[in-house]
Order: C-alpha cells, then structure tokens, then sequence
C-alpha cells in the first residue's frame, strides 16, 4: 500500500533495515501483517519468563528519544561549494559544513564500513560549550531555521550545570553519533575520542554500550597542560582519549618507530630481536580463529650455531625425535592462544623469518624475527609535541594570528593515524573544529608515500561576537576548519615545489598535487519541493496522499527550470548511497535524453534529470537492464512509469 513516505526523499532508513533482516532470520516472530511481535521476542530473549526487572544496564533520560532521532532518516541533502574546494579535481577529500547528525545520516549508507579510523574532539560538556538541538518534528519551527541554514543564524543551546538534564543532554547528543559512526566503521576500524574529566566516565559506559565491552582497547592520558591548569585545589596537566574497535577480532594496529631500541642478534639478512609468534590476545581462540592453530615440530640437535646456540630449526612435519610445539596458555585465565601466522605464511618462512628459539628460562618457543625498530604506543602520552599549546602555536603560525583555543596537535592526531590507519584508509572526524585531523593526514601522506583520505565535518557554529577570530574576520568555526586546510594545502604544495621542482614544470600536475586539496559541501534543504509539505493530522492517510501529490505536482510544475540539474544531481546520488568523489560521464549512445553513467568506484548507475523520458529511451531499457536506471518521476507518464519499471524491476528508481 502507498504511503507518504514512499513520496518522500529521504535518506537510508536504517530501522526499516534492521527489521527486514531480524524478518529474514527470524519469519516466526513477526505477525501476517508483517508487524513485529514483541511477546514473541520476549519468549525467544527470555525462554523461561524471567520477571525480574533489574538487571546492569547503562540508562539515563532521553536515551530512547535519542536512538530513535539516530535511526530517523534525513530528509536533507548536500551541496558542493565549488568557490571555497581546493585543487578538487585531484582529491577526494572531503570538508562539510553542517550540522553533523544530518550530515552523518546522508553519509551513512555511502560510507557504510567504509571508514578505517574515526577520531573526534567533541564538546566536553563544561557548561559553556554547546550541546546540538536533535529534538526536531515537522509540526514545530522547521528544522533549517533551528541549525541556522537562514539568515537568522544557528540555534545552539547552551548546557549549564544547573540544568537538571546536564549529563542527559551530552549523553543524548554522543549517543545517536556514535551508533551512525559504528555503521561507517569497516569491521577491522577503530574510534578514538578525546575527553576530560567532565564526562569521561559516561562516556566509557557509553561507549561500552555502542561498541561493546569487549572492544574497548584503552585510555591514552594526554599530558596537555605540562604547566598545569589551576582547577581549585589540583592543577590539570591532562585530558583523555577513548580507544574503541568496531570488532577487536579484526583489528589490527601498527607499530610506531623507536628510535631507541637496540638488537641483540644478526644474521646474513641483518640486525633482528625476536618476539613470541603466538597472539597474546586472548580474543582470537582456537574456535573462532582454527587457522591459527596447529602445531611446529622443533629439532633440538638442529642448533643454528651461526646466529647463536640459542636458535633450532623448525618443520611443520611431524618427527618421532622431534619436539612438538603449540601456542602456550594464558597465564592470567588460561585461555588458549593461537599463532598470528597461518600454515602457508609459516611454511614460506620456515627457518628464515621463523625460528626455534630457547629461553634463558630453558622454554622453547617459536619465534619471529623482528628487525624494525617499532614499539606499542603507550597509554601515557607525555611527549611536548602533543600540548594544547604546540597545537596553539601550529594554528596561529599558520594564520599568522590567534583564531581558535586550545586545539589538538597536530603531532597527536598524526600518531593516532599511524597506529590505527593503513595508507589508503578513510578517516573521519565528525567534530572537526580548526581541521587538525585533515592537516595531519595530509602530512603523514607526504611523509609516507600513503593516500589517506579525510571526510570533515563542522557545524557553522558562530564565534563568540568579540572572540579573536571574530576580529580577524571569520564568523563560524567551519570558516576556520577550511581555511586551515587550504593553507595547509598551499604550504606542502610549496615545499614540494622545493624538494620536486621537476614535478611542476613538467605538467605533471596529478603527480604534483597527489591528492593535497579537497572539496566542499554544504548542508542544505531538499532539491524536492515535497519535503516542505507536513500531513494533516486531521486528515487520513488516503487524504494526505492525495494532497501530498497535488502539492508536488504543483510545485514541480513551477520548479521544471528552476532547480540546479548538479545540486540535483548529487541529492540522488547520495540518496542511493552514492560517495561523494562520484563522476559523471555523458553517455553518447543516447539520442534523444541525454544521460549520465555515475560511478564512484563501487556503485555505477545511468541517471537522467531530463524533464521529459523520450520514448526511444524506454525502448532501450526495455532489453538493456544490466545497469540501473535512474531518472526523475515528473519525467514519465504512466505508461513509461509501467514499462520501465516491468522490465528493470530493481533496476529502475524514479526519484
């Protein structure tokens, strides 16, 4: 049956989703209707009708509202604000302006596991700072005037600790974040958000409950304030860093250079230490990684005498004289690990890179050898290049004055990149602030050889009327957060220009620029008309129906040459879950409409914005259905609306 939300452009709905995939696994616990029953979920949950109410949970006011406002499809879009990209032909860096939930929700189904690392610098609730507005229905005040799309500016409230939903307000507003920023995450990705000690504590349970106990990593302690801040009765030196996977069984993370550390042994290869082959983290196990669990068989009258009396040969063969060699147990709970190599890894590096090796304890285990100079990073970060006041002093060398306080340095965010990115990974800060995450992953691209990509987000939040950036001419911090990048841009430019002069006077200008720039979008209203409508409560749904097609009819009928055919162009792109480094070429077999083929590397679809679908068009897809097909729904009749959709199925969306 038609409803009016089939009329209306929104983003993903994830809730619709959820419920078709528990539908798929689970048929029984939905009624004929196709309405989920809950006493059959309790039974299934609860076999034994357990009546106890209490149990450990993590819950404050709001938390429901805001899992719902989460799950709430958007009925925004984005613009791409040619006038203030850099270089955006040669990027796929991404700035956004806008209010970061709505952003997020646009991004979620593009960027689905997309995303390698998240890191974050949110409000810290200190009772001065913002909290964002999500309470928005189409029966109050229109939600574009409440972020400040308008002329009247942004509507942010601030959170003071006499309100007695202080803690509720923050938490509501990390909570329906980070339940869209885990979908983004790729399996193997990891988040990492700074805090101090204002919300600390919730924020780990809060986290704990969108990502799972068993995926916290750790708490990096920042010493950020060497001098101190006075507090009354303590002087602060530090803040925090939550450290999350999205599934601890997938992640990996990197070493960082010790430029300390010394070797105890060389072979014809060189310098090397050895370290255990077996995983000490007691996630991975024999039942869910049996790959990784299988036996080496140590010769003990094989000594290896030319790197030292210590070392024996190995096999994967089974031999009466030799020693059989499994991974060891825990020692703390007895949990069986496993290798970090599986059988064909290890056979190629048999004796080589992998050896049998003695203890001074007389133990003998299977070894790797390890001949990079690389250590864990360490929770305390006590390093002077991660200060607030070098991230200071980085912000006003760039703009030769003081526009923004207290931002992260760019050190530290650089060493989380390098701990938790490879070098194509996406990286997302949802949070941007002065853009410290773009700068730093442009430069650990430089000096690296990486093509790390960056997505930035920043609501257009106005700065204080006589704040120093204010005075030096930028009204909203996301001024800030792009005009950061672009001098950031020109200043590595300029010293490749130094170090390759080659590269720029040879018309290598890909080459050159090597992804150092990036493009602006802005959130915006609907490109549609229809989403400005709102349902008569009074009314019924057949009513509201009929009013609902009147009304776009209507308005599209004043809009067919008024609308930006680009700007259109991107809404349903990202609306079918398009990325935004999306290009669109001309397809020339086409006569009488002209049509695009869009592709941003995973998904590819042929897309009209022509006002009228001529007849030949339709033929054409009548035998050609091996790629979607996407046009605008004023552009057919029904007829062609019948025919389309009869011979393409799923192939065909008509927006």
């Amino acid at each position: 049956m038609e409803n009016i939300n089939d009329l209306m452009p929104l983003s993903k709905d994830w809730n619709k989703e959820r419920l078709t995939q528990l539908k798929n696994l689970f048929p029984d616990l939905f009624t004929n209707e196709g309405k989920l029953n809950i006493d059959e979920l309790k039974k299934v949950v609860d076999p034994a009708s357990v009546s106890e109410t209490e149990r450990y949970e993590f819950r404050w006011f709001g938390k429901s509202s805001a899992k719902r406002n989460a799950y709430t499809p958007s009925n925004a879009t984005l613009m791409y604000d040619e006038h203030r990209s850099v270089n955006p032909n040669e990027s796929e860096n991404l700035i956004i302006e806008g209010e970061n939930l709505e952003v997020l929700k646009l991004l979620s189904e593009s960027y689905r596991e997309q995303i390698k690392c998240i890191y974050i610098d949110p409000p810290y609730n200190t009772g001065k700072d913002f909290v964002y507005t999500d309470n928005f229905t189409e029966e109050k005040k229109p939600y574009w005037e409440q972020i400040g799309v308008t002329e009247n500016g942004l509507k942010i409230d601030t959170n003071t600790d006499t309100d007695g939903r202080f803690h509720s307000n923050w938490l509501n507003m990390m909570y329906s974040r980070l339940l869209i920023a885990r979908s983004m995450l790729r399996p193997e990705g990891v988040i990492l958000i700074s805090i101090d000690d204002n919300e600390v504590h919730h924020l780990r349970k809060l986290c704990d409950d969108v990502f799972g106990e068993d995926n916290f990593i750790g708490t990096f302690i920042n010493n950020s304030t060497p001098n101190a801040r006075d507090y009354g009765h303590i002087g602060k030196m530090h803040e925090f860093c939550m450290f999350y996977a999205k599934d601890i069984l997938y992640t990996e993370t990197n070493l960082l250079e010790d430029k300390e550390k010394r070797f105890s042994f060389k072979d014809d290869v060189g310098e090397f230490n050895v370290h255990p082959l077996y995983n000490s983290n007691v996630a991975f196990t024999p039942e869910n990684r049996p790959n990784l669990y299988y036996p080496f068989y140590l010769n003990p009258e094989k000594q290896i005498a030319e790197i030292g009396e210590e070392f024996y040969e190995i096999s994967l063969t089974p031999n009466e004289k030799h020693i059989e060699i499994y991974p060891p147990k825990s020692v703390k709970d007895g949990v069986q690990f496993v290798w970090r190599w599986g059988r064909d890894k290890a056979k190629e590096e048999l004796n080589k890179e992998i050896i049998g090796y003695e203890t001074e304890d007389g133990d003998l285990r299977i070894v790797q050898k390890m001949r990079t100079s690389e250590k864990l990073i360490r929770s305390i970060l006590s390093e002077k290049e991660f200060t607030s006041r070098r991230g200071t002093a980085e912000v006003e060398k760039l703009f030769g004055k003081k526009v923004f306080s207290f931002p992260k340095p760019v050190d530290l965010i650089k060493t989380f990149l390098k701990v938790a990115t490879d070098k194509n990974s996406i990286v997302l800060d949802f949070f941007a602030g002065a853009g410290t995450t773009g700068q730093a992953a442009m430069e650990l691209n430089q000096e690296d050889g990486g093509n790390r990509k960056f997505i930035l987000i920043q609501i257009p939040e106005q700065n204080a009327p006589k704040s120093l950036a204010q005075k030096n001419g930028y009204k909203t911090i996301s001024e800030i957060t792009i005009e950061r990048n672009k001098r950031v841009v020109a200043k590595l430019i300029e010293e490749k220009k130094k170090q390759e002069p080659d590269l720029f006077t040879n018309g290598h200008k890909d080459d050159a620029i090597n992804g150092l720039g990036f493009k602006v979008f802005k959130l915006v209203k609907s490109n549609f008309p229809r989403v400005e409508w709102a349902p008569d409560v009074e009314k019924t749904d057949e009513e509201n129906i009929a009013s609902l097609k009147k009304y776009i009819a209507d308005k599209e009928a004043q809009l067919i040459t008024a609308f930006n055919r680009n700007e259109l162009l991107t809404e349903i792109l990202l609306k079918n879950g398009f990325q935004l480094n999306y290009k669109a070429d001309k397809q020339e077999q086409f006569k009488k409409n002209e049509i695009l083929l869009a592709t941003d590397g995973i998904k590819e679809t042929l897309i009209c914005l022509d006002i009228l679908i001529n007849s030949d068009t339709v033929e054409y897809f009548k035998t050609n259905t091996d790629k979607k097909f996407i046009c605008l729904e004023r552009a057919l009749d029904t007829t062609k609306k019948y025919n389309l959709k009869h011979y393409m199925g799923d192939m065909f969306n008509a927006f």
